[in-house]
Order: structure tokens, then C-alpha cells, then sequence
């Protein structure tokens, strides 16, 4: 892969490799393959290994990498060493859509508090909307700012909004959209993200083993059903 990068520390406990600032399921592919290559080396003094859209983040320890790893420079440039290798040497499996979650949405006003706002503003009916948010087969680009709030990407053109000005509270299971993403509220919480329905789906379970619905790398689609099958759809009891 041709696709330049550049490597830089974020603080004395982590860095970053970044492959751009925008959305390309390709450069994604990319990070993904970097992570499974990482996790793959084993090292001792890794912490964790977040990704993101065009970048991936090690958290590291420095005294046990010190203590584990015959390093004979700085922390950073043994770090820094070790991302580019993982970018060199990582190869991308061709992504498959055999598995593809999918996930029930109501779309009624009544959840999605948006959904009008939306509408005026592409100039589409609500039918239109529909039919354009749940066509699509989504991404997940990355899981962030709540545990197991899903980044999917990336949306039709023709509902491409802006965030909201002012957060609002918003309900678990909301499903919202900010520019071309796409996205999945698990927790009650303020989010600035126009909200065009629910989901019944428990998206976060901290009791559950597999805590997260939705990881890195999954696909989803989404499929609507009625307030009535909303309000009886099955909920899992811990």
C-alpha cells in the first residue's frame, strides 16, 4: 500500500500511526490489518490498541517494555519502530459482507425526534429517508465516545446533515445521523447527532461476556419495524 502515513507520540504512554483524517473503507482495511498484525507480535508492555477511522493508537507501559524487550533507544523510538513495521508488514484480507448484522429500527416521530427536521432539510419525504438509511450495507469504522456507540459509514449523500449546535439528551437505542456517518446510541446520554429512530436492541450489556453488539470492522443493515414490534420486541434478561 502506497498510502502515506506519519507516526507520533501521544504523550510518554502512546502513540499514534495515521494514515489520513477522512473516511475510506480501503485506508480502514488498513488499519484493521495493522491491529491484527500487532496483537499477532505479542509484545509485553502493550496495554491496548485502539483504532479509528484512518489511525491506530498503542497504549503502552514504559517501565515493562523496558524490563521485557531488548531495546537499546528510546521507548518511543522502539514504539515508533514497531508501528512502522505493522504498516510495512500488515497485509489486508479482502473484506467479505458474509456476515451482516442486522438491526430493527422504528422510525416513527415518536423516536426519532429528527426525522421532520431531516426531511425539511434534504427537501425528501419521510419515505424517501427510510428507504435511503436502511438500503445501505454500514461499516463499523470505529466504537467510541460510549462504550459501544458505533461509528458506521457512510450514509447517502442525500441525508448528509450537520451535527446539532447544542447536545441534547438522547435515548438508548437512538439512531442518529452527523454528515456521512451514521451512528448507534447505546446509554442515555447528550449527543449532538440528528436522531431518526430507535432501536429495541440492547446495544451494551456490562453484564453480558461480549459486553458490545457491534465491533470494529462488522457490518450492519438496518430494517424497519412498526411502534407495535418495537414495544413487544424481546428483551434479554441478565
Amino acid at each position: 500500500m502506497s498510502q502515506p502515513y506519519k507516526i507520533f507520540p501521544i504523550g510518554d504512554a502512546a502513540a499514534s500511526i495515521e494514515l489520513g483524517n477522512y473516511i475510506n473503507e480501503e485506508v480502514n482495511a488498513k488499519v484493521l490489518a495493522m491491529r491484527v498484525w500487532l496483537n499477532n507480535q505479542a509484545i509485553d508492555g502493550i496495554k491496548d490498541i485502539i483504532v479509528a477511522y484512518s489511525s491506530l493508537t498503542i497504549y503502552y507501559d514504559p517501565i515493562i517494555l523496558k524490563k521485557k524487550n531488548p531495546i537499546t533507544e528510546t521507548v518511543y523510538g522502539f514504539i515508533h519502530q514497531f508501528l512502522k513495521m505493522a504498516f510495512h508488514e500488515s497485509e489486508v484480507i479482502p473484506e467479505h459482507h458474509s456476515k451482516i448484522m442486522q438491526i430493527p429500527v422504528c422510525y416513527s416521530n415518536g423516536f426519532g425526534m429528527d426525522i421532520d427536521f431531516v426531511c425539511a432539510q434534504k427537501n425528501i419525504s419521510k419515505q424517501e429517508l427510510l428507504h435511503l438509511h436502511s438500503s445501505r450495507i454500514y461499516k463499523v469504522y470505529m466504537i467510541g465516545f460510549l462504550p459501544g456507540f458505533s461509528y458506521l459509514g457512510t450514509i447517502d449523500d442525500r441525508l448528509v446533515v450537520p451535527r446539532k449546535q447544542k447536545p441534547v439528551m438522547v435515548e438508548a437505542g437512538s439512531v442518529g445521523i452527523a454528515a456521512s456517518q451514521t451512528g448507534i446510541y447505546p446509554l442515555n446520554s447528550p449527543g449532538g447527532w440528528q436522531i431518526i429512530g430507535r432501536t429495541p436492541m440492547q446495544m451494551f450489556n456490562p453484564n453480558q461476556e461480549q459486553p458490545v453488539v457491534l465491533n470494529v470492522g462488522d457490518y450492519v443493515r438496518f430494517y424497519e419495524i412498526s411502534k407495535e414490534e418495537f414495544e413487544n420486541y424481546p428483551v434479554l434478561v441478565d
